[in-house]
This record gives structure tokens, sequence and C-alpha cells, in this order.
């Protein structure tokens, strides 16, 4: 088989699995070709939308998504629903952040071929952690040179069996993890079930640490989120809105500004804004509760 495009499919929150992506699908391009044409390679980006589309027999699909807890991101899953092939031969990717993919790369088989996908290869990268920090590193700069040298390598492998064999199906349960050493693998069975006694005694959320003070509305949280759920310019307009304001100062309803906050220091967040929103409505203040 000579494929004439290659179409990368990825959901790269931190950009580590399009690197990846990019690179396989560089490789497959080298050896997959004629020596008069070579695939064209155009991305699918679902880190921020879904997409529906039916990729044809001659094409490459290149799924490549990062590893939640050993599985696929269920919003990934969730935006590649609306993809079909055509007997489409597959290359699967799957990045995770140094520790184990573990189920990750047989659930991505699993689903591309309800729709219509053929697996033809599958790998497993590194890229950089999630969490990793300046003060804990987790797979620091990876991808690095050397991991997209060994990304192009594997795509030109994959295009030199596409030539050779053409839409053969593998069993990507075959793909099996790096055994890990026994103590950091017991250190990580120590820290997980501390974690969850801990969880289990006294719940705590994680939440991102911000600075609402030093917002500047300019957007590109909300932009780079995948997951929607930072609205842009939320706070810029108060509610309720004034008309409402007034229509419950005539109705001679009581007003309550209350805090409904998930961390103790924002607790009074914009309090005086809406203070200064309800004086003119001639509401009669009360008293300030502040625990």
């Amino acid at each position: 088989m000579q494929p004439k495009s290659i179409r990368p499919v990825v959901f790269s929150p931190t950009g580590t699995s399009r690197k990846s992506a990019e690179a396989v699908a560089r490789g497959i391009a080298r050896t997959g070709g004629t020596p008069s044409a070579t695939p064209e390679i155009r991305t699918i980006d679902l880190t921020h939308t879904a997409a529906a589309e039916t990729l044809p027999a001659d094409a490459v699909a290149l799924f490549a998504v990062p590893v939640y807890g050993g599985h696929v991101p269920s919003l990934a899953l969730k935006r590649m629903e609306g993809l079909r092939g055509s007997g489409t031969p597959a290359v699967l990717l799957v990045v995770y952040g140094n520790r184990a993919f573990e189920h990750a790369a047989a659930e991505l088989a699993a689903f591309v071929s309800e729709r219509g996908f053929v697996p033809v290869a599958a790998g497993a990268f590194v890229g950089e952690h999630s969490y990793s920090t300046p003060q804990r590193p987790i797979a620091a700069g990876r991808p690095d040179e050397k991991d997209i040298a060994e990304a192009e390598a594997f795509g030109e492998a994959t295009g030199r069996k596409l030539a050779s064999q053409g839409i053969a199906a593998i069993d990507v349960a075959r793909l099996k993890d790096v055994r890990t050493p026994l103590i950091p693998l017991l250190r990580f069975i120590r820290f997980v079930l501390a974690y969850r006694r801990r969880q289990k005694k006294h719940p705590v959320v994680l939440l991102p640490a911000c600075d609402a003070q030093a917002c500047v509305h300019c957007g590109r949280c909300a932009a780079q989120c995948p997951t929607g759920a930072i609205a842009r310019g939320y706070r810029t307009t108060p509610y309720p809105d004034p008309f409402l304001l007034q229509a419950m100062q005539d109705a001679g309803v009581k007003l309550m500004l209350n805090s409904d906050c998930h961390d103790r220091r924002f607790l009074l967040q914009s309090f005086a804004q809406y203070a200064h929103l309800v004086s003119p409505q001639s509401f009669t203040p009360a008293f300030l509760l502040n625990t």
C-alpha cells in the first residue's frame, strides 16, 4: 500500500502527543510514498473541538492520545466518535508520563476498530507528565530530540510495512509495558495507598493555583482549556443585572450576598464590586457575616 494522505488525529492538551504524532507522520511520509508523490499530511486536532469525517482506505489514520491513569481520556474518545474509517489503516500512539501506559493502547485499538479502522501499528511514547514541575520533574522536556528521532524511525518502519504487507492487522494487546523496577514500583504503590486513605478520611479537591486579581481578561486560558471549563469574559458582567436588582427592590425582595468558594483565600472575592452594584438600588444593608 502506498497511502495518498496521512491524517494525524490528535488530542493533545499539552502538545506532547501532537509532537510525537507529527514525527511519526513524517517518517511514514518518507517511506510510504512513491518517488514521484509524497503523501499529504493533514492533522485533525480534537484538543478543543470534535470532528466528523470518514477517512478513505487509501489514507493512513494516525491516532495520538495521552494516557490518564492508564486509560485513554474519556473526552478524547468522545471527540473521536464522529470519525469513521473505510477499512482505513490506523497507527496508534499513546503518550504517557514516564510511568506506564497500561490499558490505553488496547482501549484505543478497540475503539477505532469499531469505527471501521484497521490497526496496523502501535507504539507507546514518553511525554512530560502534566504534574511535572521544576521542583519535581517527571519526564521533563520529553519528547526530546532522541524521542523525536525514534518516533520518526517508527514511522519509517510503519511506511515500509504498509508498502510490503499492505493493510495487515495487528494485535495491539501484544504491546507490553516496560517492567517497572521493584523499588520504584513499591514506592508508587505506597503513595497510591496513602493517597487513597487520606482522601477517604479527609477528601481534598485539587484545584489549579490562580491569582484572580492578576487576571487581565485576555482569554488565553479559556482558549487553551481542552474541556471548555473556562468561559471567556464570564466575570466582566456582574450578575444579577441591574434591571433584575431593580425588579427585586420594587417587589420588596430581601437580598443576600454570599460566596460559593472553593478556596478560603478568595472567600470575599468581588464583594466590594457587588456592594457597589447593589447600593444604588436602595437596598438597606443589614450585616456582613465573615467566618
